[in-house]
């Protein structure tokens, strides 16, 4: 419950509550599958969008695509664009996910997404396909911050790390889509060269629409209604959270402990935020900065120039680069799927600085290889997928870290400014650095290429192994206190006492 004991016309009311004790004991339960479906859906068509425009970019870069550009433009100025789309869009909307909850952003970010992939659809200049990728970048962005923050928030914390890490990992599954979807489209005996390609980006819309009726069932984050003077609704919709699942368990939850008394307020300014980020916790900055610069290299730059390397090097024709990405997307997949459950047991320290050190020693392994002529098309394949079993687990943990390490007052922007600076740095100067070093057909730049990847990748586990948070099984207040929090007020659960866990077939 949360009970009201003074108020106070600056900061507005001290309330003593124990709702985050109480999301956090509730078992897995289909109510938490309804969060996962509403929300982690989403990256799926983020795959998608990515991987479609890389198989098709030979495509459209040929006469009667029905635009004037090159396969260049698309991989490298029209990579770039929607990076920093992402970029741009995850810092706007992440402020205003700070400032006016999790749920009406999740939704607003959608809508823009799901505007701006029609509109890619219907483009006939290739200003105009620039123009919406940058568009169809800046809803993702905001995807980015609102979902990661809304997810965390309600999803309990013995199972917050294998659920954010399969969620961001579904990036994958979209992946796979995309490459066999591609296949579809570049067949030009199904589709004409000018209508195949457009269809893949109509469907991405439409799948867009049906996540946005789903996500309404989606209930704002009753931690962030807290701190913002909406207790009542807070408590309404966890007491409604609890009779739902103890309907479906058939016994009564167990008692939450810890309670927490916080000031609520409105508003927290960047001034504020940049003091508590970089001064409070600079070395959690130094942590996140690190992680996703690492992953953006890996993933933003190199894959941009997969089915380049295949066609350059493999003479694999480029309506058949689909079949290799397919295989190499369902390796990231399960890199995440299978590995995610260790982050809750083994711990974050020890699983996000070995994925990240794995990855880029296997990537130097896969440059060495590679530049003795002992790869095929296939044996590249096989490589890739070793290298990005684990660089997915990794990079899908630099989200989970950066959401569960700051306040929560500050969580949204703070997903939103690492995810910003680092993709940034390896996203939109990646695409344009490596699309000209694949595309030389030179052994040499392409080597090149992958060992800035692993060396970033590895500098980052580096990092890792110092400076990672033991935030495993831990709530949010624990690991971060709330700004809003009441100095020497609140009273923990204990730390490693979880909820009673369900049965191993009902864990995600």
């Amino acid at each position: 419950m949360s009970t009201a004991e003074t108020p106070s016309a600056r900061t507005g009311r001290t309330i003593t509550t124990n709702i985050p004790a109480r999301l956090d004991r509730l078992p897995w339960s289909r109510w938490h599958w309804t969060i996962v479906i509403g929300l982690g859906t989403v990256w799926i068509l983020d795959g998608l969008e990515v991987t479609v425009v890389g198989n098709i970019a030979s495509r459209l870069a040929e006469p009667g695509s029905g635009l004037s550009i090159t396969s260049g433009q698309i991989t490298g100025i029209a990579a770039a664009l929607y990076v920093a789309g992402a970029c741009s869009g995850a810092l706007f909307w992440g402020r205003l996910t700070d400032r006016f909850g999790r749920k009406n952003l999740f939704m607003i970010t959608l809508a823009v997404y799901l505007a701006a992939t029609a509109l890619t659809a219907v483009s006939w200049e290739a200003w105009w396909f620039f123009l919406f990728r940058f568009l169809t970048g800046f809803g993702i962005g905001g995807e980015y911050a609102a979902i990661n923050s809304a997810i965390d928030e309600l999803i309990p914390a013995d199972y917050r790390g294998r659920v954010d890490l399969i969620i961001n990992g579904s990036f994958w599954l979209g992946a796979v889509g995309g490459s066999l979807l591609s296949i579809v489209a570049l067949d030009t005996d199904l589709l004409a060269a000018n209508v195949g390609w457009r269809l893949t980006f109509a469907l991405g819309a439409v799948l867009a629409l049906v996540i946005l009726l789903v996500r309404r069932h989606v209930p704002e984050s009753p931690r962030w209604l807290l701190i913002h003077g909406r207790d009542r609704e807070a408590e309404e919709i966890v007491s409604g959270i609890e009779r739902r699942v103890e309907a479906e368990r058939g016994e009564r939850l167990p008692e939450p402990e810890g309670e927490l008394e916080i000031h609520q307020r409105k508003n927290v300014t960047f001034l504020e935020i940049a003091r508590t980020v970089f001064g409070r916790y600079r070395r959690r900055a130094v942590l996140g900065f690190s992680l996703f610069i690492g992953q953006a290299f890996l993933y933003n730059a190199i894959t941009f120039g997969f089915g380049a390397i295949l066609t350059t090097f493999y003479d694999v024709p480029s309506d058949r680069t689909g079949y290799y990405f397919a295989v190499i997307a369902a390796g990231n997949f399960f890199g995440p799927l299978l590995l995610g459950k260790l982050f809750d047991t083994v711990g974050r320290r020890v699983m996000i600085s070995s994925t990240y050190l794995l990855s880029g020693l296997l990537l130097f392994g896969t440059a060495w290889l590679f530049d003795r002529g002992a790869l095929s098309a296939a044996t590249l394949t096989a490589c890739w997928c070793a290298v990005l079993f684990f660089a997915s687990a990794g990079a899908s943990s630099a989200y989970l870290t950066v959401s569960e390490i700051f306040p929560m007052e500050t969580r949204a922007m703070s997903i939103a400014f690492f995810y910003a600076l680092g993709t940034a740095a390896g996203g939109i100067s990646g695409p344009l650095l490596f699309a000209d070093l694949t595309g030389t057909g030179k052994v040499g730049d392409t080597v090149l290429a992958f060992s800035v990847g692993a060396a970033l990748m590895c500098a980052a586990g580096l990092v890792a192994v110092f400076l990672a948070v033991r935030a495993e099984r831990r709530s949010l207040e624990d690991i971060a206190r709330p700004l809003t929090a009441v100095a020497g007020r609140a009273k923990a659960a204990p730390q490693g006492r979880g909820p009673t866990a369900p049965p191993a077939a009902s864990r995600p």
